[in-house]
């Protein structure tokens, strides 16, 4: 127990002084979470469908700027962009695939 001691007391002071935490030039240079999302494409419309498996999925949506959202899998004739799953009737009311990503 005596050789546990130092230890406890060594743990104790560097949680204390939060020693424990990243170093300071690493928090400096990993963007957080509120710069991240800002830096990702908003989507303009927010509906949903169900798929033919059962899935929940966003429905065709325009960007800000146009650019591809994450979890894109096409992007339709119209601009928007879909989160279809399967290819068949990606974009159908959307003039069809202009091309997959």
């Amino acid at each position: 127990m005596r050789s546990l001691v130092p230890f406890l007391i060594a743990a104790l002071a560097l949680a204390s002084t939060g020693a424990h935490a990243r170093p300071a030039a690493a928090r400096a240079s990993a963007p957080d979470a509120a710069s991240a999302a800002s830096a990702a494409p908003r989507l303009i419309e927010q509906g949903h469908y169900r798929n033919i498996d059962g899935a929940v999925v966003h429905s065709p949506a325009h960007t800000e700027g146009g650019a591809a959202p994450a979890g894109a899998s096409a992007q339709c004739r119209d601009g928007s962009w879909s989160f279809s799953l399967h290819h068949r009737g990606t974009c159908s009311h959307h003039g069809g695939v202009a091309r997959w990503i």
